[in-house]
């Protein structure tokens, strides 16, 4: 495998549920689209038709993407995790040691990071410090403004 994808398994199901709707149901509406422009005659000049095939171009686009997606997949198996460290896969509630600040996180690859519902990156700067820590660390990030020092408080799947 070239390059490995890791994905935990709700984030492989998000892309096989992603991939299905755009091969079974989008497919079938452009090319609809495609087929109703055809019959307005001329595709010479035919904005319906342009739009209809530019939209086609950015699915199989997508399709192909998720696909790779699919091949590169190496899925990550939180349930058979030790929850002892924090690992890609498992949650983790951390404080910001200067404020005090709780917050938690769930650390997976970088294709399914999302920080707005707290899923980050396993190559983010805190992912990657937080990697491996127990809990009541401290795990320091450097910042542009200086060091961020968060402690793990507690590891959970």
């Amino acid at each position: 495998m070239a390059e490995e994808m890791l994905l935990t398994k709700e984030g492989y199901e998000k892309i096989v549920a992603e991939h299905e709707e755009l091969v079974t149901v989008r497919r079938k509406e452009v090319a609809e689209r495609i087929k109703e422009a055809i019959s307005y005659g001329d595709i010479s000049e035919n904005s319906e038709y342009d739009s209809a095939k530019n939209e086609q171009a950015d699915l199989e686009e997508r399709i192909n993407k998720l696909e790779n997606m699919l091949r590169k997949a190496k899925i990550i198996d939180e349930s058979t995790m030790p929850n002892d460290r924090v690992g890609i896969g498992l949650k983790c509630r951390v404080k910001e040691v200067e404020s005090g600040e709780t917050m938690e996180f769930a650390i997976v690859g970088s294709t399914e990071a999302d920080p707005f519902e707290g899923k980050i990156s396993n190559e983010s700067l805190v992912g990657a410090a937080l990697l491996g820590k127990k809990a009541n660390e401290i795990a320091e990030v450097q910042v542009p403004d200086g060091v961020v020092s968060y402690q793990v408080l507690e590891i959970y799947k």
